[in-house]
Formats: structure tokens, C-alpha cells, sequence
């Protein structure tokens, strides 16, 4: 039988976002300077993963709420204040049913019937609709790995990564990565203690540079998780009408 102290060697967390491979997966252990990262097609797959992570720390909404409010649900109305000028990274979540919606058209028909006041869903957010409904399932057919994910939103890590305060620069201008946005996320996450040699890396193929620092941001607040030291927005999260938690963590 192993021991505590080689139980704990054996931990691993991750931070996922989704790219155009699939999903790039940051993989850390708690305290130690170690991480790893990889594309897997899909997010199921972290389920059965070896070594299984600890702790999943995912930049996709998290729980789909049957109507909304105004600005979304409670978890985008308790972030957005906190990131000054980076707060329009945060969009509305619409309802469910606009998020299973076959198209755009109908995903706006049904995020105006869902709402008060009315209305519709962003086309970026729309875009990755496919990614919100692979995690959904996922989570919604494995309790198991339901209760190790958490909703992470990256600009709401770094937030938490410096010193709790927004962000000066934008980590893209015009849809193109903005180097000095992501040069001063590298900083946080190295001065986070993750390594420099991966938070300085190449993206794996299939990847963007700002995919890997998003992953490595959610990688950073899963490792806060797991130290029970993370706090989620809002405080007291509502459920779907599947159990799943609506809230955001840093």
C-alpha cells in the first residue's frame, strides 16, 4: 500500500480551454514547478484521463439557466465589476434551449423568449455553442466528473492572479493576439509559480498562444481549489435544472 506522501506525488490539476484541436489541456501538480501540456479532441476524454486530474478547471460556462435576467446569470453580473476595462470579455450566458438552438436565428428566437429583459446572444458566444453543449453533457452524464469541474473564466484568473486588479492591456486587438497583453499574463502565471520554460513555450499544434495562457490561468485557479483558498462568483451559486453549480472561480 502506498503511502500519504506518494498518494500526494501522484496529484495532477488541470486547466482546459477549448482551441481549434479540440481542447489544450494544462496539466500541474499542486505545489510543485511541473506541468505538461497536450490537445485532446474531447472534453470527455479528461474523464478516463491517467493521470486523472484532481481537479478540472474549465474556461466554458458551466450550468445553463432555463431563463435570464438582466446581464445573464448571477455568475457574469459578479465578475463584470471586477475587470474594469476587460469586463467586456465576459458575455452573457443565455438559456439553455438558446444554447442547443440549431442555428444562430434560433438561438436569438429563443435567448429573446428566455429573457428579462429581452435579449439575444452574442455571435461569438454562439460560435463556441458546440463546446458548451460537449462540456454540458459531459458533465451531466459523469457525476464524478461533474464534482471535480469548475467554471473558470481567464480574465477573472488573472484578475485574481494580480493582486486582485484588472488587467492594463488586452491579450488581442482586432481579433490578433497582443503581445504585450500576453507578455504581462506570462508574468503572472511564472510569478504564480508555474514554470517558465512552458508558461514561455510553444502552443502544441492546433493551439494559439493566448489558448495556452488561458489554460495555464485555469491550471493556476485549479491549484487555489485545491488548496481551499478559491472563491466562487457569486458566493452562494444557483443550479440548473440538471444540479449544475452556475458559478465562476478565482
Amino acid at each position: 500500500m502506498r503511502d500519504a506522501t506518494e498518494l500526494k506525488n501522484d496529484i495532477w490539476l488541470a486547466g482546459v480551454d477549448g482551441c481549434r484541436g479540440g481542447w489544450i489541456v494544462a496539466l500541474v501538480r499542486p505545489d510543485r514547478d511541473e506541468a505538461r501540456v497536450e490537445i485532446v479532441p474531447h472534453f470527455s476524454e479528461l474523464a478516463a484521463a491517467r493521470p486523472a486530474p484532481a481537479i478540472i478547471g474549465v474556461d466554458m460556462p458551466i450550468g445553463l439557466p432555463d431563463r435570464t435576467g438582466p446581464g445573464g446569470r448571477a455568475a457574469e453580473n459578479a465578475v463584470r465589476p471586477l475587470l474594469g476595462e476587460r469586463q467586456s470579455s465576459v458575455f452573457s450566458v443565455p438559456s439553455r434551449s438558446a444554447i442547443y438552438a440549431d442555428d444562430y436565428g434560433e438561438a436569438r428566437r429563443k435567448a429573446l423568449q428566455t429573457s428579462e429583459p429581452p435579449r439575444s446572444v452574442a455571435k461569438q458566444l454562439f460560435n463556441i455553442a458546440p463546446k458548451i453543449r460537449e462540456v454540458d453533457a459531459a458533465l451531466r452524464a459523469d457525476c464524478a466528473l461533474a464534482a471535480r469541474t469548475f467554471e473558470i473564466h481567464p480574465e477573472v484568473a488573472f484578475w485574481r492572479l494580480n493582486g486582485d486588479a484588472a488587467l492594463s492591456e488586452p491579450k488581442k486587438v482586432k481579433s490578433r493576439c497582443h503581445e504585450p497583453g500576453l507578455a504581462l499574463r506570462r508574468r503572472l502565471l511564472i510569478a504564480a509559480g508555474l514554470p517558465r520554460a512552458v508558461v514561455e513555450g510553444e502552443p502544441p499544434k492546433g493551439a494559439g498562444p493566448d489558448d495556452l495562457l488561458d489554460a495555464l490561468a485555469c491550471a493556476a485557479i485549479a491549484r487555489r481549489i485545491h488548496a481551499g483558498i478559491a472563491k466562487s462568483f457569486p458566493q452562494s451559486p444557483p443550479r440548473d435544472a440538471y444540479g449544475l453549480p452556475m458559478a465562476i472561480w478565482a
